[in-house]
């Protein structure tokens, strides 16, 4: 089961959190927190995913409870809902441009839309990552998501993959901002001239009447043939990048027209040319109602480094550089910031660690044994080294990383098991 808390005391709100979750059997429950005490000790210690917190409720003190996260965000990165009580406050938030919010609403909205979100994190629980408890980063990831013609689901959308790229260290965090920026245009797009069918002319004579085009959208919307319109957002992830398409159910455009098109300031209209700006290979199919476009995923490089190892001593390796070798009395911690770097037992290559694995030498610093292998950089790479006392002097005062690096080293050996298990069947086959 997954738990997501919401910091609130609004009972309105909370109610409608906890009918969301009871819903179709859903496997995530809602937490209420009542206060800035009871925010820390969850956040620090079960590292949610996702945090719902309340602007618009002065009991709870939001403002201390969003610096849990940005005081570590390598833990606790992303993941804030944000409610509040007026359009304005919502306004104002918006525009700080939080990196940790996934979402700001108003109450009313986030009553109204609570169960979709729910569903959607329930659907697709993929998304919700730790740090160390995600799929090794040379996996392939493929799979897709289906919206209604709703600007509030596909922007949710949008935002939940960004985040995720980013949790991974597949994007930094201009590359995360530039990935967002294109996929909600080309999604509103989609909404908006693809399922709605609003034309530029009919898009601007309403703007110029000083109305927001999300009621426009609303109004179309009411149309039962729109209404069962679908959006259909697809993923491709391999190590080398990211691939997203997006078709709706409309009937197409020129793209070709708006694509040569300068860019020119205006009302509208100047989607499609800023997100060609932020990606690479955006492409859209002859009839103009499919787009897809890619970006790069950066490798073997961490974007964050925990708030505990921030001030330790950093080291920078050259190519076949030693880190340490098997035997050693040493028992330092490292962390992984970039790089590969081979693992060696009795001169067999073992295995290659990357900053997907974040640790290296956790066994000999746990048993405070001798080290079990022989670690050499491949390429250039940088690790930050943690003496055993300096880190167990830091666990007395941040308690939360020794849950933390518990629950990586179960995660790390529930996925060995599998492996193992997997690797056997194969073998067993074989020889049937």
């Amino acid at each position: 089961m997954k738990k997501i808390p919401i910091v609130s005391t609004v009972v309105s709100t909370v109610e409608a959190m906890q009918q969301a979750c009871k819903q179709s059997n859903f496997s995530i429950i809602s937490q209420q927190l009542q206060s800035y005490t009871e925010a820390l000790a969850a956040f620090r210690y079960e590292m949610p995913e996702i945090k719902i917190i309340d602007f618009g409720d002065p009991s709870v003190h939001a403002e201390k409870c969003l610096k849990i996260v940005k005081d570590d965000p390598w833990l606790l990165f992303g993941g804030v809902i944000a409610i509040t009580d007026s359009q304005e406050q919502k306004a104002t938030l918006t525009q700080r441009k939080e990196p940790n919010f996934l979402f700001v609403l108003t109450r009313k909205e986030f009553e109204q839309y609570v169960a979709q979100i729910i569903k959607i994190l329930n659907h697709h629980e993929h998304f919700l990552v730790n740090r160390g408890m995600s799929h090794p980063a040379n996996d392939l990831e493929h799979g897709s998501f289906t919206s209604d013609t709703d600007p509030f689901e596909v922007m949710f959308y949008a935002n939940l993959i960004s985040t995720y790229l980013y949790n991974t260290d597949r994007v930094n965090e201009a590359e995360r901002s530039a990935f967002q920026g294109a996929m909600m245009e080309l999604l509103l797009n989609a909404v908006e001239h693809g399922n709605c069918n609003i034309s530029y002319d009919e898009k601007t004579e309403w703007l110029k009447q000083g109305k927001d085009v999300l009621e426009l959208i609303k109004i179309k919307r009411m149309d039962p043939v729109v209404g069962t319109k679908k959006v259909l957002i697809t993923y491709d992830i391999s190590p080398e990048r990211t691939r997203i398409t997006i078709k709706d159910d409309g009937p197409g455009f020129d793209w070709r027209s708006a694509l040569d098109a300068p860019f020119e300031a205006g009302l509208h209209g100047m989607g499609i040319k800023m997100s060609q700006s932020f990606v690479k290979e955006l492409y859209y199919n002859d009839a103009g109602n499919e787009v897809s476009f890619e970006v790069p995923n950066q490798k073997n490089s961490a974007n964050l480094t925990p708030a505990i190892l921030r001030d330790q001593e950093t080291f920078h390796f050259n190519h076949l550089q030693v880190v340490c070798r098997q035997n050693d009395e040493s028992n330092n911690l490292f962390y992984i910031r970039s790089g590969r770097y081979a693992v060696y037992v009795n001169n067999t290559l073992l295995t290659v660690l990357t900053p997907a694995d974040i640790f290296i030498g956790e066994m000999a610093f746990l048993t405070n044994d001798t080290r079990s292998a022989t670690i050499v950089s491949i390429g250039k790479g940088t690790l930050v080294k943690v003496p055993k006392m300096k880190f167990m002097k830091l666990i007395e005062s941040y308690p939360h990383y020794g849950i933390f690096l518990s629950r990586l080293l179960a995660d790390r050996l529930a996925r060995q098991s599998r492996e193992s298990a997997s690797l056997k069947a194969e073998l067993k086959a074989l020889k049937d």
